[in-house]
Order: structure tokens, then C-alpha cells, then sequence
């Protein structure tokens, strides 16, 4: 955008957030942020604990941001509750979204909101840098298993992700438009949030400058922490499909196509690399058909995920 656009473009910032300390460094992020003199920001942070836990840290580290942060309570440990806070608590022109656990590129919001001002887009996503440390598997840090970019399908992107996005407010398609409650736990409510979007006729763009960095703990580099993830993904699409096409005919294709990645995962055994990558594509087949099946959800949110260690969106 041209800084001799007179319009100011105020950008709220919604970070949603459960027990992690790590939200320091993302709001200290934020603070470093380099915005162009017609950008404005405004941080939100919906606590999604039964206690407000991060009251005091957001408290803190708000006086040495450049500007406003609003603290919003949301005590129902349902994810889905606290983006829909996010939602509620807006009043910008857009409506960032960043995980508790990442930080920004100086340039990433002007890069978001560079590029739904110049395609029109009602979404902007932007990528999710993994950052491993040494401790990581070799296998692991040298497929960037962790790391999100969004999927093309015939030229278009059909769905999304909440870890680095930006929302048109201003958008028919973005205004109404809510994240369904009965996934927060389970997780898959922003991927049917932007598959619902993408269905009314919303356009997703792509800002690939819009750098988000995601630190790899212990805890996630692990294959079972992937494993479950796949899986879990696997159920949301599988669910997605459910509602839009005939059940045997998709659960035997998810069947079909686990089974050929499984094959494969034997045929790559000496390459642990490769062979992770097909058998974790297995397992995303196999939640597809799972998730066909109407099968219950793992809950990836809340006390029961967590089991007392530190957990967030």
C-alpha cells in the first residue's frame, strides 16, 4: 500500500492463549513490530483457562508494547470460545490471528495487510516457520515436519489455518461467521471455519513475506505428538467430507490410500525421513475414515489434552 494512502487501517491482533508462558515472547514480539505510518494495531488476549492465569503476565509485558492491549477472560478451556472472544472484542478494519507460542517478523502484519488490500482476498494467510531445536530428531528437523504453509487445490486455496491469518471484517463472507464450539477441544475448528468461508465464495490469499516462527518443544518433537496430530486431521476433513458427499465410496478411497502410504512407509524403512512422512499420511487417511464414521474426536484442548503440562491453540 502506498504510504501516500490517507485512510489510517487499524489491525486488531487476537492472541488466544492457555497456561503458556511462552506468550511473553510473542507479545514481546509484537512490541517489535515495523508498521508503515497508515497501519495502526491493537493486541487481544483471550485467557481460555478457568482462572485468569495470564492476567498478570499480559499485564506486564502490555505497558511495553506501543499499544493498546485488552485482556479478555474466556474460562471454558474450549478454544473455539476464545477465538469467537476475539471475534466479539474486534473493532479494526482486520483481525490477526497468531498463536501463543510464535513470534513475527518485524514486516509480518504489513505484509498480511498489504496483500488483502492488493488482491481483495476476505483471508490472508501467511507461513509457520518450525524452529527445531539441536535436541530434535535428525529426520524430523531435515523434513520440517512441523512447519505450515497452506494446500492449492486446482490454483485456489480451499481452507485455512488460525496460526498466522488475517480476516477481512469488512467481508460478507467473514461477517456471522463463527468458530463451532463443539470442536474446541478436539481442534479442526479453524479448518472448517475457513472451509466454511472458502464454501460461500471467500477468497484465501497467500502472504508468504508474513513470516510466523514456531519454536519445536520436547514435547512435540516426538512421532506420537505428530501422529496424533495427523490423525486428528485426518478426522476434521474426514468429517468436512462427510457432509458434502456419499460415506462408503470416501471411506473406502481414505481406506485405499492409507493402506497404499502404509506400503510405502514399509518400502522407505531404511529412510526414517521418508518412511515417518508416508506412515504419518497413513494416519491421516485413517482418521479421514474415522472421522466418516462419526468416531469421537481426540481432544487436543482443554485439561484432559494437556494432563497438566503447559498447553494452548
Amino acid at each position: 500500500m502506498s504510504s501516500a494512502t490517507s485512510h489510517t487501517t487499524p489491525v486488531d491482533i487476537c492472541v488466544c492463549t492457555y497456561r503458556r508462558p511462552y506468550l511473553e515472547e510473542t507479545l514481546r514480539s509484537l512490541a517489535a513490530l515495523e508498521l508503515p505510518a497508515w497501519l495502526t494495531a491493537r493486541v487481544v488476549v483471550a485467557d481460555n483457562d478457568t482462572q485468569p492465569s495470564a492476567r498478570a503476565l499480559v499485564e506486564t509485558v502490555s505497558a511495553a508494547l506501543p499499544f493498546e492491549v485488552r485482556y479478555v477472560h474466556c474460562p471454558a478451556s474450549n478454544i473455539s470460545l476464545a477465538r469467537n472472544a476475539c471475534l466479539d472484542a474486534a473493532q479494526g478494519d482486520f483481525l490477526a490471528f497468531i498463536d501463543d507460542d510464535s513470534t513475527v517478523a518485524p514486516h509480518w502484519l504489513a505484509a498480511l495487510v498489504e496483500a488483502a488490500l492488493s488482491t481483495g482476498a476476505d483471508v490472508v494467510l501467511g507461513p509457520v516457520k518450525a524452529v527445531y531445536a539441536e535436541a530434535a530428531p535428525g529426520w524430523m528437523r531435515r523434513g520440517d515436519f512441523h512447519s505450515t504453509e497452506p494446500v492449492h487445490v486446482e490454483g485456489e486455496i480451499r481452507t485455512g489455518y488460525s496460526g498466522n491469518v488475517l480476516l477481512d471484517r469488512s467481508s460478507p463472507r467473514v461477517k456471522g461467521l463463527r468458530f463451532d464450539l463443539s470442536l474446541g477441544r478436539s481442534g479442526g475448528e479453524d479448518t472448517q471455519y475457513f472451509s466454511q468461508l472458502h464454501g460461500s465464495g471467500g477468497r484465501i490469499a497467500y502472504a508468504a513475506e508474513a513470516v510466523a516462527f514456531e519454536p519445536v518443544t520436547r514435547d512435540r518433537a516426538r512421532f506420537s505428538w505428530l501422529a496424533k496430530r495427523r490423525f486428528r486431521s485426518g478426522q476434521t476433513h474426514g468429517r468436512l467430507l462427510a457432509a458434502q458427499h456419499a460415506l462408503l465410496p470416501q471411506a473406502c478411497l481414505a481406506s485405499a490410500k492409507a493402506s497404499l502410504c502404509f506400503a510405502m512407509a514399509l518400502g522407505f524403512v531404511a529412510l526414517p525421513g521418508r518412511r515417518n512422512r508416508q506412515f504419518l499420511r497413513g494416519l491421516m487417511h485413517v482418521g479421514v475414515v474415522s472421522g466418516l464414521l462419526g468416531l469421537r474426536e481426540i481432544h487436543l484442548y482443554g485439561d484432559k489434552a494437556t494432563k497438566g503440562r503447559t498447553h494452548a491453540a
